[in-house]
């Protein structure tokens, strides 16, 4: 054997975990294109708390409680909470305005799950009357029936639940589009195929329903310490063996940023909380698989450790075909390894775009109904966040930071730009 054919074959060994990673991911995603768990109906009987925490959200909370007070859930049956914290606007005034409750945070709350540990101990100590605890992002609209799916899933045994994310604003910019289209990616081939193989859902920061009797278990509460507290969440009830359903019919739709500096800073959160997460939990995941066997311990640290798969499978690449330019340099041979790796990423972005158009259709939205660039630059959107991963290893982000939100509309005007674009098309 030659020593460039021996190169290459350490090349191929080491490329292999990479190589199964992917694959693992490709086979559990196919089965997202099978149907959701259908949960049979229940007559409206669980009594809801929706909870919202907010900083400086004046211009789009009233838009929300709005929403959430046109459901078609008996009134009797869920209150609107309002948390703001850390504010320097009127968003408490403007909560109470439109017909919510409010509850002060303590001035050490400086994040999202902060102001849920507070509200959720104070709730159980002096107004222990609800069945479960729905959360929302200030920025949200609901659709109107997402609390009797709720309702439908705990009357059927769910203790924990995600619904389905969908976008307030696809055709703002190309990066509202990108992260509406990574959402519909999430639904579908993260949440969805991961409930149809036994395993469990993961909690997306909005639109997630949990019961009273989790959180009050073991006075366990809403105790979480990274960036991200609804990936933390979400790995410790798995630890305890409590997975998290998949219930589609419970739609949220959410704001999403209209500026790469904004996704960028929203998505480095996400990346350095899932990296504090893997770090943190992986030891108790594993010893919980080791105890139980549930291979759903396994599957959420593979997902945790996802940032790091991305950034070692770059490094690994760029490596391998440095290698390969330094092997046909010295022999003299012709370059087939690396006009084959040109022609790979021609062929992978033209198909990422035809792929990013099936999505969109097949979450049963016309192609206009995303801003048309972001189709052609969705690969570019993935790629960033490799290099965002990098950034969160070399610099991690130590504080929960918002997003500031722009898009006011209230769910009547959702509901006539969705009327206007079927129309049109």
């Amino acid at each position: 054997m030659m020593l460039q054919d021996e190169i290459h074959l350490v090349l191929f060994i080491l490329g292999l975990p990479f190589t199964l990673y992917g694959a693992y991911y490709m086979i559990i995603g196919l089965m997202g294109l099978f149907k959701p768990r259908v949960y049979p109906h229940a007559e409206p009987q669980k009594k809801f708390a929706a909870v919202i925490a907010a900083r400086n959200e004046a211009g789009v909370v009233g838009n929300l409680i709005d929403s959430l007070k046109e459901q078609h859930y008996p009134k009797e049956l869920y209150d609107i909470y309002v948390l703001p914290n850390n504010c320097t606007d009127n968003t408490e005034e403007v909560a109470l305005a439109h017909g919510a409750r409010t509850f002060h945070c303590s001035p050490k709350v400086h994040s999202k799950g902060g102001a849920l540990e507070e509200f959720f101990d104070d709730t159980f100590a002096h107004n222990d009357i609800y069945d479960a605890f729905c959360v929302f992002d200030a920025d949200n609209l609901v659709q109107q029936d997402f609390f009797q799916a709720m309702n439908n899933a705990l009357c059927d045994g769910v203790k924990i639940g995600q619904g389905y994310r969908e976008s307030k604003n696809p055709k703002s910019s190309w990066i509202s589009g990108c992260q509406t289209i990574f959402y519909y990616a999430v639904n579908r081939f993260i949440n969805q195929a991961r409930q149809k193989v036994g395993l469990s859902a993961a909690l997306n920061g909005t639109g997630f329903m949990v019961s009273a009797e989790v959180l009050k278990k073991d006075n366990a509460g809403f105790r979480t310490f990274s960036l991200t507290e609804d990936i933390e969440f979400t790995t410790q009830n798995i630890i305890k063996g409590q997975d998290i359903a998949w219930i589609p019919d419970a739609r949220t739709y959410d704001e999403h940023p209209i500026d790469f500096a904004t996704s960028w800073k929203q998505r480095k959160r996400w990346s350095t909380g899932t990296i504090q997460c893997f770090s943190r939990y992986t030891p108790q995941l594993w010893e919980s698989f080791k105890k139980t066997h549930r291979f759903a311990c396994l599957d959420m640290i593979f997902y945790l450790s996802a940032p790091l798969w991305q950034v070692c499978s770059t490094i690994f690449g760029f490596v391998s075909l440095i290698i390969s330019m330094m092997i046909t340099i010295n022999l003299q041979i012709a370059p087939s390894q690396e006009l084959l790796s040109l022609l790979s990423a021609v062929v992978g972005i033209g198909l990422t775009i035809q792929f990013t158009r099936w999505l969109v259709r097949h979450e049963h939205h016309k192609n206009s109904s995303v801003k048309t660039a972001s189709y052609f630059s969705f690969w570019f959107f993935i790629v960033s966040w490799t290099i965002i991963n990098f950034d969160c290893i070399i610099k991690p982000l130590t504080t929960w930071e918002p997003i500031a939100h722009t898009e006011s509309f209230t769910l009547s005007q959702l509901k006539s730009n969705l009327q206007v674009e079927n129309s049109s098309n």
